[in-house]
């Protein structure tokens, strides 16, 4: 009893801090105070280490000697290995959707569409959620598992990522030219079009949040190495 209860305790500080990571509350780069973070989620600091591990694996937490430990910093190469994944993965499943999608997964595009909220700078867990939520919908349409499992986690990863992009700030006008896109993409799945879900789905990452975070922190990485002494 007492390992399944550790167990139970771990898989909730990770899924707790994972949740903190992903959605901003720990910024890119802090330092984690086990202890405090441990009576903030309300869990000893045993299950929190277990946790701590299993997200370092997964790049999100570095730990270092003596059990310190920070949020993974955001990393141009990570970034761009995300879009460059998607760019790929997300129209194949598009493709996919408009293939094989069901009149139950039109009702659930058609759904999350009308229930998108726009992005602020400083975008509020529902807001993402929203996103999150559509893009989800269409990637279950492709019905193929293995696919949309790998895009689930892609999805989770870039979170921290659109936040670095929504707070330079975008114009109302590229927010409207996304929304239209989102209408777009359930307009050719709806009539089985794959080419054009297809190519929609490509040129909505081409120049996605996580495409435009990618180029600005390639063009700070390279600014910063040309500031660098010989």
């Amino acid at each position: 009893m007492h390992g399944t209860g550790v167990a139970t305790k771990s898989e909730l500080a990770y899924a707790r801090v994972r949740e903190m990571v992903l959605g901003g509350e720990l910024e890119p780069g802090s330092v984690l105070n086990q202890a405090t973070l441990a009576r903030r989620i309300g869990v000893s600091t045993t299950p929190l280490r277990e946790a701590l591990r299993r997200l370092a694996q997964q790049g999100l937490v570095e730990l270092g000697a003596h059990r310190d430990a920070r949020v993974a910093p955001l990393d141009a190469a990570e970034a761009r290995d995300l879009v460059e994944l998607r760019q790929d993965l997300d129209p194949l499943a598009a493709g996919l959707a408009a293939q094989r999608r069901t009149a139950a997964d039109l009702a659930e595009m058609a759904d999350s569409l009308a229930r998108l909220e726009s992005l602020a700078p400083d975008p509020s867990p529902a807001q993402l959620a929203s996103h999150r939520r559509f893009h989800s919908a269409l990637y279950r349409a492709s019905h193929n598992a293995l696919l949309v499992e790998t895009l689930d986690g892609l999805w989770d990863k870039t979170d921290r990522y659109r936040r670095h992009a929504l707070r330079a700030g975008r114009s109302e006008e590229e927010a409207a030219r996304r929304a239209e896109e989102h209408r777009l993409l359930v307009e050719a799945v709806s009539d089985r079009d794959a080419a054009a879900a297809t190519d929609l789905m490509r040129r909505h990452v081409e120049t996605s949040l996580a495409a435009r975070a990618a180029g600005s922190l390639t063009a700070g990485t390279a600014a910063a190495a040309d500031r660098s002494p010989a």
